[in-house]
């Protein structure tokens, strides 16, 4: 990061930093289901990128899969299909503890502007009533598969929940240019124009909403909040893309030649680039997992989108102050070196709200979702839900006693969170 650092934010958060485009398969219809878009006879035409180094017990078939050219929605999601047997084997608390049971739709929406955008839903095992919905932003590295759809999404709606994710254009499965960000305000409108239509759903008709953001996503979510402030029951960051931390940004003076750069090939990948996961996962041995989120974005930081990220981040800091009149939860690691919780806690001061509340946790990194040790990652998930709950009418109690299963499968010091 020298400007990558504070701009590109490999496998969730934030990160600071050829052929034609393949058009995707045409459907008649705006909503097309996963199932539709790949046969057993389809065949795609892409181009390599750059080898791949060995990833650990993956075939060289496989890592040549992981090899392709990724500018293009259709590659991308080949790759995800190849290693979607693999990820689910991932020695990651996430994925070895994950509820069963979960209900889960995927499928591809075409938005306004034309691109067809991948959407997922988690819901609770048939039978169990729905409280609210819960819409997902994903961080600038990240997608909402993963280690979202492989653990996250999962228990929350284990816990009643409906929950709602979809891929910016650009991002995961989702059309257009890979890491690209033309315009965050675009990027926006974008998440706002999906998540009006989940409201809309039958199963969540009439039910609470509220909106989740994790560094980037936190962005994004704040300022959808600000385009629409009556909408939403409630806003939840998870180490918000709010301010870059001190010493992650190059000069001011090599600030103005990416500026310029920008205009002239916005779509360049020319921000330095570093790789950060070691600001971001605490755990080595959940670093290691990283490698086999093959879709996520980790080349240098795009020019423009370098730009939009800093700029909307100024942005953001600029209008703290007005923000956030709904009921507000704030999660950041106290040891986050890529996203500042001084920030996180300026934020809750300003807050018009008058129920919001700020954890921060000792010892954290960037990915406290993640990437911190096994009882930490539950104790936050047990914090997200709870405070969903204590806003629609489930007790404490309650949920502890539908997570309680969980505990076989904790080590000793995470069962202290039970």
């Amino acid at each position: 990061m020298e400007m990558s650092e504070a701009l590109r934010f490999r496998s969730h958060g934030f990160s600071l930093f050829p052929r034609a485009p393949i058009s995707s398969t045409q459907h008649p219809h705006n909503l097309v289901p996963i199932s539709q878009k790949f046969s057993s006879n389809t065949t795609l035409s892409v181009t390599t990128a750059k080898k791949k180094s060995s990833i650990e017990g993956v075939s060289e078939e496989l890592t040549a899969i992981a090899s392709l050219n990724l500018d293009f929605a259709p590659s991308r999601r080949r790759v995800r299909s190849a290693f979607t047997e693999v990820q689910q084997k991932l020695d990651h608390f996430l994925f070895k503890a994950a509820p069963a049971g979960i209900r889960t739709e995927e499928w591809y929406e075409r938005n306004s502007r034309g691109l067809e955008i991948f959407c997922k839903s988690w819901l609770p095992e048939s039978g169990v009533p729905l409280k609210a919905a819960l819409c997902f932003c994903h961080g600038y590295g990240s997608t909402c598969t993963f280690f979202f759809e492989g653990g996250i999404a999962k228990r929350i709606a284990a816990s009643g929940y409906g929950v709602y994710a979809m891929d910016y254009p650009g991002f995961g499965l989702s059309d257009g240019l890979h890491g690209y960000i033309p315009d965050f305000d675009d990027l926006v409108d974008d998440v706002i124009e999906h998540y009006s239509k989940i409201k809309d759903r039958p199963e969540v008709s009439g039910l609470p909403r509220y909106i989740m953001g994790q560094s980037m996503g936190g962005a994004i979510a704040l300022k959808v909040h600000l385009k629409e402030p009556n909408t939403w029951d409630g806003v939840i960051l998870v180490a918000p893309m709010c301010k870059i931390a001190e010493g992650m940004l190059p000069s001011s003076a090599v600030l103005k030649v990416l500026s310029i750069l920008s205009k002239v090939m916005p779509k360049a990948k020319l921000f330095p680039h570093k790789d950060i996961s070691e600001l971001t996962f605490r755990e080595p041995r959940k670093r290691k997992v990283v490698g086999y989120n093959v879709i996520s974005y980790d080349d240098p930081t795009r020019l423009k989108t370098g730009m939009e990220l800093l700029s909307a981040t100024q942005e953001i800091e600029s209008q703290l102050h007005k923000v956030v009149s709904a009921p507000l939860l704030i999660l950041h690691g106290a040891a986050d070196k890529v996203t500042d919780p001084l920030v996180s806690e300026f934020l809750y001061e300003k807050a018009s709200s008058k129920d919001k509340t700020l954890k921060i946790y000792e010892g954290g990194y960037h990915g406290i979702l993640e990437g911190e040790p096994d009882d930490r990652i539950f104790a936050v998930h047990n914090d997200i839900i709870s405070w969903l709950d204590s806003r629609n009418g489930t007790s404490v109690a309650s949920y502890y006693g539908s997570y309680m299963y969980m505990s076989i499968r904790l080590s000793t010091s995470s069962e202290a969170h039970l």
